[in-house]
């Protein structure tokens, strides 16, 4: 698999697709709705990226930018071969990926400056603690970190951080957090729960990561998460992500689709096994009323973006 994530103008996200998948996505557009794709790299890199705009019976229009404004490329090319050649040698990292084709400069226009932030130390400190605590969660986007820190200290009649301000902190400590986890060897603790939660989904057992907001949501949604053949689920919200985040272990939410006791003690035990075979300590009293709990679990949650 490439690690890359590819959205499309349709709202499609892929995360790590092959060649294979990343070459039908680019010939697949070029219809109304579906005339582009875009292309970030894993963990996703500001300023870094590839692109490709393409309508029917026209020439595709591909661009790159490596790390600044200054330093976006396009070239037009008549079909979607060459196109394909080239995101699949940028997103494989091959220092050549980029020959034969006629690139030209874009000029992007002058960069704007951003303002240093007018708060306070323990304002700022405040607003870092609360957008670092979801950047180690690890599940949210560039994007969602910026939208967090310029939403989180509004109040009523005054916005203290702006658009640009918020973008600039949350890149500054996303490349912070991209930079430790270069220090991560072997599978990580979250990466062993995903491959728990894979198993169980094949298995018949809806299983859903970071998923909603609380508990109470999280019961009235998983119902429609479901397949006809699903037989019971498993989930955490984002407020156990941050517990998981902040050290105190994380809370399973389980059940029977059928809301029986006897087929929600069925899945705790189905997913009881899953954890344990991956490697991760459970606690259970195999109470179908209490919630599964793995610790002490190492939360390093890779960035994706």
């Amino acid at each position: 698999m490439l690690e890359i994530v590819v959205e499309t103008e349709n709202w499609e996200r892929h995360v790590r697709v092959s060649a294979g998948e990343l070459a039908e996505l680019v010939r697949r557009i070029g219809g109304d709705g579906d005339r582009f794709l875009t292309v970030q790299r894993v963990p996703d890199l500001p300023d870094v990226f590839a692109q490709v705009w393409h309508e029917s019976g026209g020439d595709y229009t591909l661009e790159h930018r490596d790390g600044a404004a200054d330093r976006h490329f396009q070239v037009m090319v008549d079909g979607p071969e060459a196109v394909i050649a080239a995101l699949t040698g940028w997103a494989g990292g091959k220092s050549d990926w980029d020959s034969g084709l006629a690139w030209s400069l874009l000029d992007m226009g002058p960069v704007r400056e951003v303002p240093p932030l007018d708060l306070d130390e323990d304002r700022r400190e405040e607003l870092e603690q609360r957008v670092r605590e979801v950047l180690v969660g690890g599940y949210a986007s560039r994007a969602e970190l910026a939208e967090l820190a310029e939403e989180y200290l509004v109040t009523e009649d005054h916005r203290p951080v702006s658009r640009e301000q918020a973008a600039a902190l949350a890149d500054r400590m996303w490349l912070e957090r991209v930079a430790e986890q270069t220090e991560w060897q072997g599978e990580t603790d979250p990466e062993r729960l995903t491959r728990a939660f894979t198993a169980l989904q094949e298995a018949g057992i809806t299983a859903r990561e970071h998923f909603t907001c609380c508990r109470s949501c999280g019961q009235s949604e998983i119902g429609a998460e479901g397949g006809p053949n699903a037989r019971g689920f498993v989930y955490f919200h984002t407020q156990c992500t941050d517990s998981a985040a902040a050290g105190h272990g994380l809370m399973l939410l389980y059940g029977g689709f059928d809301g029986s006791s006897e087929a929600t003690a069925a899945v705790g035990h189905e997913v009881v096994a899953a954890l344990e075979a991956v490697g991760l300590p459970v606690e259970w009293d195999r109470d179908p009323g209490r919630a599964i709990t793995i610790a002490p679990l190492d939360w390093r949650r890779r960035l994706v973006g």
